[in-house]
């Protein structure tokens, strides 16, 4: 009853709450950002979500976009800003996808959702992470995030999609406002997006 029922209705509610209540905050930010990237204070980007159906992702904008004599993107470390810097370590470039979260493409807990070129990567068993809607935080993210391998997340994952409660969302939910206030395994640079996955070896 939970999983398909309660769950969304929770979803919605939080992430109603959440925007109205961190708008100031949201608000800011948008001005930093606009000033820091040129005017582009979001990122856009498809994902898989659940049933692997693909969406946009919405998270703050930290980079900005020089190229080199070729035309190239220059490496994703010398492209962060200064403000993004500091919105990465914060975790505050993930507020933006409460908007996911409101919309239904999201919750609020579930496996990150993760580059679509990982889709014909992954094999039976870490497909499964895509059983359920992506999240905000999960159970990957509060037991080592930027720790851990691949595949050690997508086995974590798994675990998730075959534990989903309410406690285990309660359990994650109280640890990841824990691990933000401690800054423990925040990175200003999310490893699952500046390190990539070329498959299981």
């Amino acid at each position: 009853m939970y999983k398909r029922f309660f769950k969304r209705i929770l979803d919605f509610l939080a992430s109603l709450l959440a925007l109205l209540l961190l708008s100031p905050v949201i608000i800011i930010l948008i001005i930093l950002l606009m000033f820091a990237n040129n005017g582009k204070p979001f990122f856009f980007q498809k994902r898989p979500g659940k049933d692997e159906k693909l969406f946009n992702i919405i998270k703050f904008k930290t980079m900005k976009d020089p190229k080199d004599k070729d035309g190239e993107l220059l490496d994703q470390a010398q492209r962060i800003t200064k403000v993004g810097g500091f919105v990465r370590k914060t975790s505050l470039d993930e507020l933006l996808q409460l908007i996911n979260v409101l919309k239904g493409d999201m919750s609020i807990v579930g496996p990150r959702p993760l580059l679509i070129q990982y889709l014909p990567l992954y094999n039976k068993e870490q497909a499964r992470r895509h059983l359920v809607k992506p999240g905000i935080t999960g159970w990957a993210q509060v037991n080592g995030r930027n720790n851990l391998s691949h595949e050690d997340k997508f086995a974590l994952d798994v675990w998730y999609v075959d534990h989903l409660s309410f406690s285990t969302d309660l359990k994650i939910l109280l640890k990841t406002i824990q691990k933000v206030f401690n800054r423990k395994d925040i990175s200003s640079i999310e490893q699952d997006s500046f390190i990539p996955w070329e498959g299981n070896t």
